[in-house]
């Protein structure tokens, strides 16, 4: 007995040592930490427990019968964080570049079934060179293993992606699937072919960095939802995101308790919106005053940044956002935004987080490269998203609303459940100048005469009050009370049950 347990405790001190210390340093000169190391700032302390740390390869081609690591380059098992039950992995580079192999894949796939059975979220900790070549198509198989399961669990639970080296060819698409995907700068990318086969087959010349790196998954691909400047960071953020969400998709969010008073009013966003239609002002800055202690995480925050997407608190509930910002286009939709929101809209309905649109939209941006881009397929995602969402939905207009966008941005007519705007609403086709070009064409050269319908048309159309008398909106409301009027809206939505029509699923445009 005494022999087997000095064995077992000899190989659990093998197995800790990943590729050994000459790897496990230069993993550290790079700025990276280990595979291990990241576990531990990423869970509670002391709720790790671990799967198959005496796993190894079963391939003997290569000469690989005669190198083998405990664990075979990665490590998998449950934890908790913040209280929560989490499933894991993560990847080892200092073993085989912590590449896929037959085994590796068995064990990511193993607290994947897992997670999916008992409904708790699933993150992977990504950092390798890709299949393992040596096992050929059984490494390729693991793959699809793991991404048939990515499939199966999205909608499921949440699956978070954090890309903390390498990540190349087809190991991408597993992150892909995921519903967030964080990067560290400098020392992660992600691509489907690396710059010498870019080289090769395109003939240009760009660097790892430029290709894959965060800043361009962040601001241009859309690719990666946040960047951190280092492990540590970009960890925590994994932490503070689980907060706001729920185990699963029959679970609600987890809820706080908090200080802020739910009746709170803010004086100054009375004063939020300038007297000049054609000014721009902060949206960011009445998210934050509105949300739980002036708390916002912010998502995709370099990517069209003409609409802003992530999660507050209101009361302690989470609450997803969802944001025009007339500081960028003047929040005009677009191409991005649309696919943007639109993702955002679904995954808050498929986790029953309540939804807070926030509204101040002049249309659609014009041009050719919006047309030829599918400027119409891509805002048809939006409304789309807005319309099958069950969950609760509350709208504020704070100031224009015009032609199809207004539709689009949850409103009424798109099942939205409480719909508010503010004095300063204007709900119209157009607005007033373009309206009048087009109603009085024939009079455009006498120049009185537009004016003075201009005037009347702005008398008549820049207020909410005809879409009121409607029933477009059930209230107009005071800046200053729009925090204590979401809070009491979202409460009074919480017994909110309604039902789609039957489908197998359904076929949004993609």
């Amino acid at each position: 007995m005494n022999k087997i347990l000095l064995e077992l405790e000899n190989r659990r001190s093998e197995a800790k040592k990943g590729g050994g210390k000459e790897r496990i340093l230069s993993q550290h000169k790079k700025g990276k930490l280990t595979a291990r190391e990241r576990i531990e700032i990423l869970v509670d302390p002391g709720s790790f427990e671990e799967f198959d740390m005496f796993v190894t390869h079963r391939c003997t081609d290569f000469d690989l019968n005669t190198k083998s690591y405990p664990g075979d380059g990665v490590i998998t098992g449950w934890a908790t964080v913040n209280n929560q039950l989490i499933y894991l992995f993560s990847q080892d580079f200092t073993v085989f570049g912590g590449s896929l192999s037959e085994t590796n894949a068995q064990k990511i796939c193993k607290v994947m079934d897992m997670a999916l059975q008992n409904g708790a979220p699933f993150i992977g900790l990504n950092d390798s060179g890709g299949a393992r070549i040596q096992e050929g198509v059984s490494s390729l198989g693991g793959y699809a293993e793991v991404f048939k399961r990515n499939i199966l669990s999205s909608g499921v639970i949440p699956q978070i992606s954090v890309i903390m080296g390498p990540c190349a060819g087809g190991a991408v698409y597993s992150p892909a699937i995921t519903d967030f995907i964080f990067m560290v700068r400098n020392s992660s990318y992600m691509f489907v072919t690396g710059p010498d086969v870019v080289k090769t087959v395109t003939n240009e010349s760009v660097s790892s960095e430029d290709l894959g790196g965060a800043k361009t998954h962040t601001s241009k691909s859309s690719v990666a939802d946040l960047a951190f400047d280092n492990d540590i960071l970009a960890l925590r953020e994994v932490r503070k995101l689980l907060s706001f969400l729920p185990s699963n998709n029959r679970s609600k969010a987890p809820s706080r308790k908090v200080i802020d008073d739910p009746n709170r009013l803010e004086s100054s966003l009375d004063n939020l919106i300038p007297n000049n239609a054609n000014i721009a002002y902060d949206m960011k800055e009445l998210i934050l005053k509105i949300a739980d202690e002036n708390d916002f995480f912010e998502l995709q925050k370099d990517f069209a940044r003409n609409i802003l997407i992530g999660f507050i608190r209101l009361d302690g509930d989470t609450i997803g956002v969802v944001a025009n910002q007339p500081k960028v286009l003047a929040g005009c939709l677009d191409v991005d935004s649309s696919r943007k929101a639109a993702r955002f809209v679904r995954f808050c309905d498929a986790f029953n987080i309540p939804i807070l649109t926030l509204v101040d939209v002049p249309g659609f941006l014009p041009g050719t490269q919006q047309e030829y881009g599918g400027i119409i397929k891509h805002g048809a995602k939006l409304l789309f998203a807005y319309g099958e969402a069950t969950v609760p939905k509350v709208t504020i207009i704070t100031r224009k609303a015009y032609g199809g966008a207004y539709d689009v941005m949850s409103s009424k007519h798109l099942r939205g459940d409480i719909n508010y705007a503010w004095p300063s609403a204007e709900i119209a086709v157009m607005g007033a100048k373009g309206a009048v070009e087009i109603i009085y064409r024939s009079d455009l050269e006498d120049e009185e005469k537009i004016l003075n319908k201009t005037k009347q048309y702005e008398e008549r159309f820049a207020n909410p009050f005809i879409a009121a008398e409607k029933g477009y909106i059930d209230e107009v409301i005071m800046p200053r009370s729009s925090r204590k009027r979401l809070v009491r809206a979202f409460k009074s939505l919480k017994g909110k049950k309604i039902a789609n029509p039957w489908k197998k699923h359904d076929n949004i445009p993609l």
